[in-house]
């Protein structure tokens, strides 16, 4: 059977991951629940019950929530959706809240009319809404796998939507199926003969929407102004310039900024990623809007690819595989082949591929400058040849192998590390009797 995918399948991949959101995806796809649910229920509801997966509570605890006048929380988000969201817009469902909408999402918090709680043994991207009405009338949503996948619904007792969960070798039309499929070589090969026709629109949304966002970021206080101290440091060369733009589009999100990031792998921040940095290198190279937009295909798939090992939420920071594909990147836009590519990714992943995920919050911009400097470095050791050999740590014989092996360490190896990194950020471990 020949796996190679078609310019349709990737077309549909790209169509079905670089969507346009508002804010922290975790927070705003408690919204997109809760906005549904509501939607479900026909009337404001008496009560709601958030349960949320360990992970989607990690990412939710210190991040601002966009058009909430800078809160933070699970409730927050929730209200939000319930007082003015609208579901048909998927992670834009908070575009709509106004002043009223928010006054009275926060009034319901105040009333304590919502709840959350967390639900063990499901997927690491899982949200259940449940609601309420005051005739004894009821709904619940549930998203699973995918930002935007309901998986769940109940309108007063009658199931009106119940999927299976998405297993990797199934619904190999779908995008979990066509992930499974991706290869380095395949890559690069579908980014220099692939007609850009389809693509571009997609493709212009991301670098405009990213600029834009990025420019923020630059121009205004946001978060812990990584993007800004960068540039104010040594604003003259590509490699800082790269990192900084990456790092204040950040800034800007975590910050509740309202401008859309389109994203990658149900991430922002990782949309931020795969794109500034080959923004700024095609810039620096003036290589033209066609081989930009050739460089962010292998941006965008090689950080898809990896994705696929890990999963979208997990221990393993996900701005590490954003930028190793936008090293790749940068490699190809130098005129790197398959072997300085695939040298690029492998040196990228043997430096920084143990930073831990902590949640979404201010820090992630620093994340994301010092992954996007590992994969500059990276870049530069592979055009002069070098690469971190097989038995070095997590690296293999080939690329793909490496790229599994670091895969299942992010999903596998770190569970433990996940389970403990969300107990000591929700105060359940005694950290004076920590030491050895």
């Amino acid at each position: 059977m020949d796996t190679k995918l078609t310019q349709k399948e990737y077309l549909y991949l790209l169509q079905e991951s670089l969507i346009p959101a508002l804010g922290c995806t975790e927070p705003i796809a408690i919204a997109l629940a809760a906005a549904k649910a509501r939607e479900l229920l026909g009337q404001e509801p008496e009560s709601t019950d958030v349960c949320c997966s360990g992970n989607i509570i990690k990412n939710v605890k210190g991040v601002k929530v966009p058009n909430s006048n800078g809160e933070k929380g699970i409730l927050i988000a929730a209200a939000l959706g319930i007082a003015g969201g609208d579901p048909s817009r998927g992670l834009e469902v908070l575009v709509p809240v106004d002043d009223a909408a928010r006054a009275k999402a926060q009034d319901m918090v105040a009333q304590g009319k919502l709840t959350c709680s967390i639900k063990e043994g499901v997927d690491n991207l899982y949200v259940a809404v449940t609601m309420s009405g005051r005739d004894g009338s009821s709904s619940q949503a549930v998203i699973a796998q995918y930002h935007t996948r309901f998986v769940h619904l109940v309108q007063n007792g009658t199931v009106l939507l119940d999927e299976p969960e998405l297993e990797q070798s199934s619904d190999q039309g779908g995008v979990t199926g066509i992930k499974s499929r991706l290869n380095v070589a395949d890559i690069l090969d579908f980014a220099k003969t692939a007609d850009l026709t389809d693509f571009k629109p997609i493709l212009e949304r991301q670098v405009r929407e990213n600029t834009a966002i990025s420019d923020y970021g630059l121009a205004n206080p946001c978060g812990a102004q990584i993007g800004r101290t960068l540039m104010a440091c040594d604003p003259d060369t590509p490699k800082t310039r790269a990192k900084a733009r990456a790092a204040a589009g950040s800034d800007a999100r975590m910050s509740g900024c309202t401008l859309p990031v389109v994203i990658n792998s149900g991430s922002g921040n990782q949309g931020l990623t795969v794109t500034m940095p080959v923004v700024e290198y095609a810039q620096t190279l003036n290589v033209g809007e066609e081989q930009l937009y050739r460089a962010l295909l292998v941006s965008n798939l090689i950080a898809l690819h990896q994705k696929y090992y890990i999963g979208n939420l997990s221990a393993f920071c996900g701005a590490v595989c954003a930028a190793t594909g936008a090293g790749a990147a940068i490699t190809y836009l130098y005129g790197g082949d398959y072997d300085a590519v695939s040298r690029t990714i492998t040196n990228t992943l043997a430096n920084v591929g143990g930073i831990v995920c902590d949640g979404a919050k201010a820090s992630c911009a620093a994340k994301i400058a010092s992954s996007v400097d590992a994969a500059i470095m990276g870049h530069n050791m592979s055009m002069a040849g070098l690469c971190f050999q097989s038995g070095d740590g997590l690296v293999q014989e080939d690329v793909e192998k490496t790229l599994r092996s670091v895969g299942y360490v992010g999903r596998v190896g770190m569970r433990t590390t996940d389970s403990e990194v969300l107990r000591i950020m929700t105060d359940k471990v005694d950290l004076s009797s920590a030491a050895i």
